[in-house]
């Protein structure tokens, strides 16, 4: 159990990935035939924390507000892009009637122009998975003490990830147990994009 907020927060951060994998195969799964499973084994109980966060209330907005977040820094990329590329196509309009000097002084700040823009969606990009990554690192914490209030619950003796496992009897499955407590703890919480651009504070120096 000492590593399960380590689980937690890795199941988080690769959510995102899981999501558009699990949609694919569910038309797949769902055709396949019932399976018929042996006896529980007492003590073992199986959860699947991908799919706690995915089914969540919390998760659900997590994946909502970055989704959010994601849309405002493409219109701001966006938006930037098309004003370099209609100033490249004023400045290659004047061509023939700008001297060469004025017109190499034009292109080249341009250039500077371009070069930041590209550094700035690089950024941007960075900025993201700061922000997914600590979003989602919250809700692995508020996850950890909710599957362990779920485990002793249901009198668990070994706790075993369901992803990793093949098929497993869902009598065994704790997950129902989880989203819910997950659920009841917490819905929602205020959360913005990161800014790695941003200068630490100084050290201040003591006397």
């Amino acid at each position: 159990m000492t590593s399960l907020f380590a689980a937690t927060c890795v199941a988080a951060a690769s959510l995102v990935t899981a999501q558009s994998a699990l949609a694919q195969a569910a038309p797949a799964a769902a055709a396949q035939a019932p399976i018929s499973h042996g006896p529980a084994i007492p003590g073992v109980c199986v959860v699947s924390l991908e799919g706690a966060i995915g089914a969540s209330t919390v998760g659900k907005y997590v994946q909502t507000r970055l989704g959010q977040i994601g849309t405002q820094v493409q219109a701001e990329l966006t938006a930037e892009q098309t004003a370099i590329n209609n100033a490249a196509k004023a400045l290659d309009a004047q061509k023939g009637t700008l001297d060469q000097a004025s017109f190499d002084k034009q292109a080249a700040d341009l250039q500077l122009r371009a070069n930041a823009y590209q550094r700035k969606g690089q950024l941007r990009d960075r900025e993201m998975q700061a922000t997914q990554q600590k979003a989602l690192g919250r809700v692995g914490q508020e996850l950890d003490p909710v599957i362990r209030t779920a485990y002793q619950q249901s009198k668990c003796s070994l706790l075993l990830q369901r992803d990793a496992l093949v098929i497993a009897n869902p009598a065994m499955d704790i997950t129902g147990a989880v989203v819910t407590g997950l659920n009841a703890k917490i819905t929602q919480f205020a959360f913005d994009r990161e800014h790695l651009d941003q200068p630490a504070p100084a050290a201040q120096s003591g006397k």
